[in-house]
C-alpha cells in the first residue's frame, strides 16, 4: 500500500499519522499543501490532526483549497481511498467530501482524553478488523469535535449504515453520537478521535491499531 500523508501550516498530527501507516506496513509520502499532485500511484490519504492554517475563518475552510486538496479531490473522485482525522476530518467536510459540519464542542472547552467508542460498522475498509458493536478507546483533543448535519442528512448516514464509530459518553454534544462517518462508496472516512494516538504499546492502548491493520487489509485486497 503506498500512502500519503498532507502536511499543512498547523498540523501537528503529521508524524503521528505516518508512523502508524508505516509500521502497519504501508510505504508512506509527506506531501506539502503547495504541492499540486499528489505522489505517483498513491492508494490512499490521510488527512491529519492539529491546526491547519490556526484554525482561521472556519476549522479546516483554509485547507480545504488549498492547492493539494484539489489533487486529494481528484484522488476521490477517482475511487482513491482517503480519511481524516480530528482537523482532517473538518478539512473533508469543509471540502465536501463528507457531508456535515463540525462546531464548536457544546461545553465550549477543549477537551483532551481517551474516550470510549462503539464500532458501528465492519464492512468499511477502516473497520473491517473489528466486530461490530465493539467497545475501543480512542484518544480525542479537540476544540470543534461537535458533528453537525442537518436531520434529513443525519437519517441518510443512519439509513445506509454510514455511521463508522458513535461516542458512548459523548464529550463534545455531537449530533446521535457521531464520532465517525464514511463516504457512500465506504472509501472517505471522516473522524474526531485519533486511532493514531492509540496504535502502538507505548501508548498504552492499541485499538486503534486495527484501524490501520483494516485499512491495509482492504486496499491488498483491492
Amino acid at each position: 500500500m503506498k500512502a500519503a500523508v498532507l502536511q499543512f501550516p498547523g498540523s501537528n498530527c503529521d508524524r503521528d499519522m505516518y508512523m502508524a501507516l508505516k509500521n502497519a506496513g504501508a510505504d508512506v509520502s509527506m506531501v506539502w499543501h503547495k504541492d499540486a499532485e499528489l505522489p505517483q500511484g498513491v492508494d490512499v490519504v490521510g488527512v491529519p490532526g492539529g491546526f491547519s492554517y490556526g484554525d482561521y475563518l472556519r476549522c479546516g475552510a483554509i485547507a480545504a483549497n488549498s492547492p493539494i486538496t484539489n489533487a486529494l479531490k481528484a484522488h476521490v473522485e477517482r475511487g482513491g481511498y482517503a480519511f481524516g482525522i480530528c482537523n482532517g476530518f473538518q478539512v473533508l467536510t469543509e471540502a465536501r467530501l463528507l457531508p456535515g459540519a463540525l462546531l464548536r464542542n457544546a461545553g465550549l472547552k477543549y477537551i483532551c482524553k481517551t474516550t470510549p467508542l462503539a464500532v458501528e460498522i465492519t464492512d468499511s475498509p477502516y473497520t473491517s478488523a473489528y466486530t461490530q458493536g465493539q467497545h475501543i478507546g480512542i484518544p480525542i483533543a479537540h476544540h470543534d469535535g461537535n458533528y453537525t448535519a442537518d436531520e434529513s442528512t443525519l437519517d441518510m448516514l443512519e439509513g445506509e449504515g454510514r455511521v463508522a464509530f458513535r461516542y458512548l459518553d459523548n464529550p463534545n454534544g455531537s449530533k446521535r453520537d457521531i464520532a465517525g462517518i464514511v463516504s457512500e462508496n465506504r472509501r472517505v472516512l471522516g473522524m474526531m478521535p485519533h486511532p493514531e494516538r492509540a496504535a502502538e504499546p507505548q501508548h498504552g492502548n492499541e485499538d486503534g491499531k486495527l484501524f490501520f491493520t483494516s485499512l491495509l487489509d482492504a486496499v491488498v485486497s483491492a
